[in-house]
């Protein structure tokens, strides 16, 4: 498999950022998680545990496209 350049990567990051509205972290590639907005309120930041989400925090979760 040839290796992605750096500007495919970038190209890559702020498409799935636009289309899915999530941020990806440094270095991401596709089929990597990525990071969701934080919840709302305390109600959201409850159900996200139930939804797939990996969350460190309330406020910081990240999940697979």
């Amino acid at each position: 498999m040839a290796a992605r350049s750096p500007s495919s990567c970038v190209w890559s990051a702020l498409q799935a950022s636009d289309a899915n509205k999530i941020a990806t972290p440094e270095g991401w590639q596709p089929g990597d998680q990525v990071i969701v907005p934080p919840p709302q309120d305390a109600a959201a930041a409850e159900a996200r545990l139930g939804e797939g989400y990996e969350c460190t925090d309330w406020y910081f979760c990240e999940k697979s496209l």
